[in-house]
């Protein structure tokens, strides 16, 4: 909203105050201001002059000779080459000194041959934003109106001794959307009253206003308050000089005296008018009402619209649509250069009706604007007076006697209850009830004296956003003094921020895998139907939680396995030549028990890991392998190792759903009361691969939930050995369908604490080994932390775990 503070000086006393500084008490109070422009951009020594005569320049087609009249005491001769000029014309003149916005001085000069005592101005020279001039003065020297006093200064005349507040409201205070709003602002700001404008109406006796025009209102909760005015006799031409002033000061465009009092009194009350050609309006009724599917209308700006049901229409006695009501006109309804009378429209509509009118058809207002953020109800007669009123004196209307109107109810101010004590502990100040009536009254609000620690306030209807007392406390603030408030340290038990155990284990977990080389990923939470059931269930298992309204078949289920979007990654890296992928993914999955919800599903934290191509870059000096069921497994190992939970976890070989039968195992946590599967990994089923064209892909999924359990708190450190260890190599024959954990479990039962590692370093089967027999190479590393270990000592141990592997498994010592 821009704020012409000539203007609002007609509202408020100005006297001594600096705008610049009157701008920043208003930010301080609670209304930002962007800008305060000053409408002068450097015009001096510009003034009023008469044009007595025109001649032909004697050496220049193109340029003029005028004689002027500046009232200066004589006449100047200029030269003028616009095309618009002629005798008998009030132009702005600058004289000889004259300084113009473009930084030009005015000089004495000869312009071929004939002297040139100043110049005559066009509205671009002056500095006046051309786009808000009538079409006919964009071009050429300004012309100005007839009865102007010569010599009078031009920025006088023009009203560019102005400086303009442009205030951002938020939604909340559409009452500053008003220069009466703006000026009830202020002054609660500066301390001063407001004086608002007489209407000076004056009807016609003997003709009512209900003789030429009926209303009627089908659909009162759209539309509370609907009142018309009937002027007739009236002349359209220019509005007077100030109130074009005024209009362009507020970026609007003067068009002609019966639309820019609209437009005036609108800017003035913040209230919507519009004004229809009377003898348009068949059937001498106007009405509202709710425009049906497939109705169009011709807008005042030529555009044919097509409406939707549910949009507010001005209807005229036929039924036939005249104006889209609160937003724009229609054309057939036009004020033109024509029109003899007029029926003026002031209304309250309903505002969600209106923003939703304005946005489906993208038309947006200036009396759109106000009505959406709900105009004040008590405004809608008197500005309806105020404007019959200007029309009546500045376009020759008669003003018939009467409003005629449809009203639901009177608008009532609103009482609101304001605790004093509550108040400052709000603030945390201490104000006292004779500085809360002050303010109050500044805001011109009426009050009750304090009783019981309650002062009763009345709202006026102007101000709508005040509806309860915490409204009331906070104009009390901002009047008060923001800066005013005092600080208050914060007391009482402070507690440090910090993890929750899953988010520190979560987090540990993605800098684990990321220094490993890993890349996190981030899949959507919706997949296709089906995708998640190509595997194993982890958790509570049951139903796909289906989306009441999924955005595409491919997005119409929660996920209930992660491995579906790191595959649909996969494939779209492999698209792309980005063969070699090893990601993860931390997230939720979703199950239910009930295949039509009535209760929340379940959420379970899920790991996901995949692995395809080579294992390593391709380098001159390093061959390609690729990455197998190995390279996941040993990931796992380092998560389950870092979490300390190495000892707990044991892999058996399985075929999961989904994943291919002879390279895939379960994950299972040995707990005192039994084995807990919490997941699955080995190597894509080979149909999944070919369907998404995949190399062979490695994938693992886990729960997340045992290892915020079961994981360890504390990282426990040894001190290094100082005694030297023996190592021995053992090779055994067993049955192929032995697993080497096994052999492993036995070893370090037999040999106790000696022990201090066993690995296995090769796997060998053939022919010459048997039918269904292998090979399995174990290093055994025996080590005392206290002294040295003999020879005699180790070999004893040795041939006790040879003992028992030969009699748990029937082994042969391989020669």
């Amino acid at each position: 909203m821009k704020v012409s503070t000539e203007w609002l000086s007609h509202y408020i006393s100005l006297d001594g105050v600096d705008i610049e500084q009157l701008a920043e008490q208003i930010t301080r109070s609670g209304i930002e201001i962007d800008s305060v422009e000053n409408r002068n951009l450097g015009v001096t020594g510009v003034v009023v002059g008469y044009v007595k005569s025109k001649e032909k320049h004697p050496d220049a087609d193109k340029l003029n000779v005028c004689i002027i009249d500046a009232g200066v005491g004589e006449d100047l001769q200029i030269v003028c080459g616009a095309k618009n000029i002629d005798a008998g014309q009030k132009v702005p003149v600058a004289l000889v000194g004259a300084k113009l916005p473009d930084g030009l001085e005015i000089k004495k000069a000869k312009l071929r041959g004939v002297v040139s005592q100043g110049m005559i101005c066009s509205a671009k020279e002056l500095g006046l934003n051309v786009k808000l001039l009538p079409k006919e003065q964009q071009e050429g020297i300004l012309v100005l109106p007839e009865a102007t006093e010569i010599g009078t200064p031009i920025t006088k005349l023009l009203g560019l001794d102005d400086k303009v507040m442009d205030f951002d409201l938020t939604p909340n205070r559409s009452d500053c959307l008003s220069m009466i709003g703006a000026a009830y602002e202020v002054g609660a700001i500066l301390g001063r009253d407001v004086k608002l404008p007489a209407a000076d109406l004056v009807e016609v006796t003997g003709q009512s206003a209900k003789d030429f025009i009926s209303v009627k209102i089908d659909n009162s909760e759209l539309c509370s308050h609907y009142a018309v005015r009937y002027i007739s006799g009236v002349k359209i031409g220019p509005s007077p000089l100030w109130m074009q002033n005024r209009l362009m000061a507020a970026g609007v465009r003067p068009i002609n005296n019966i639309v820019d009092i609209t437009n005036y009194v609108m800017l003035e009350y913040g209230q919507p008018l519009h004004a229809f050609d009377a003898d348009q309006i068949a059937g001498a009724t106007i009405g509202v009402r709710v425009a049906e599917e497939g109705e169009k209308l011709v807008t005042l700006d030529g555009q044919e619209r097509n409406l939707t049901a549910g949009a507010l229409l001005i209807v005229d006695g036929h039924n036939k649509p005249v104006g889209l009501a609160g937003v724009m006109g229609g054309l057939h309804s036009e004020v033109t250069e024509k029109s003899v009378n007029i029926v003026l429209e002031s209304a309250k509509f309903d505002g969600g009706t209106i923003r939703k009118t304005s946005r489906q058809l993208g038309l947006r207002s200036e009396a759109s604007q106000r009505f959406e953020k709900e105009v004040d109800p008590g405004a809608v007669l008197p500005a309806l007076d105020r404007a019959a009123a200007l029309m009546a004196s500045y376009a020759g209307g008669t003003v018939h006697q009467g409003v005629v109107e449809s009203l639901i109810a009177e608008p009532q101010e609103r009482s609101v209850a304001l605790s004093v004590n509550k108040l400052n502990d709000y603030l945390g100040t201490d104000i006292s009830p004779l500085e809360i009536k002050v303010i109050l009254s500044r805001l011109q609000f009426g009050h009750s004296d304090l009783a019981n620690d309650v002062i009763n306030v009345s709202v006026p209807t102007r101000r709508g956003d005040i509806t309860r007392d915490v409204d009331l406390i906070e104009e009390v603030a901002r009047l008060y003094g923001y800066d005013n408030i005092p600080v208050t340290a914060i007391e009482g038990p402070t507690t440090p921020g910090g993890y929750s155990r899953p988010q520190a284990l979560r987090r540990a977990l993605r800098g684990l895998l990321s220094h490993g080389g890993f890349q996190e990923a981030m899949g959507y939470s919706f997949i296709r139907e089906g995708a998640g059931s190509i595997f194993p269930v982890l958790g509570k298992g049951g139903h796909e939680v289906k989306l009441a309204m999924p955005m595409s078949e491919d997005r119409s289920v929660l996920r209930s396995s992660l491995l579906p979007g790191l595959i649909d990654i996969a494939a779209y890296n492999r698209n792309r030549k980005e063969e070699n992928l090893a990601l993860f993914e931390i997230g939720s999955v979703f199950q239910s028990d009930e295949e039509n919800l009535t209760k929340q599903p379940w959420e379970l934290p899920v790991l996901s890991l995949l692995l395809t191509g080579d294992r390593v870059e391709k380098r001159w000096n390093v061959s390609t392998e690729k990455v197998d069921f190995f390279d996941l497994k040993g990931a796992l190992e380092s998560v389950f190792a870092y979490l300390g939970m190495g000892n707990m976890v044991s892999y058996e070989a399985n075929s999961p759903q989904g994943f291919h039968p002879g390279r895939s195992a379960s994950l299972y946590l040995n707990l005192p009361e039994g084995k807990q599967l919490i997941g699955s990994l080995g190597q894509l089923h080979p149909e999944v691969q070919r369907e998404k064209d995949l190399d062979d892909t490695y994938v693992a999924e886990l729960l997340l939930e045992p290892l915020y359990q079961f994981a360890g708190e504390h990282v426990e450190y040894r001190e290094l050995p100082r005694f030297p260890a023996m190592e021995r190599d053992i090779a055994v024959v067993i049955a192929g369908d032995i697993v080497a954990e096994s052999l492993i479990a036995t070893i370090k039962e037999t040999a106790g604490e000696l022990l201090e590692s066993v690995k296995v370093f090769d796997v060998y089967t053939g022919s010459k080994l048997g039918e269904g027999k292998k090979s399995v190479a174990l290093s055994l590393v025996y080590r005392h932390h206290e002294r040295t270990l003999t020879d005699e000592e180790i070999s004893a141990v040795h041939e006790k775990v040879v003992s028992a592997l030969e009699q748990t498994f029937a082994a042969e010592l391989r020669k």
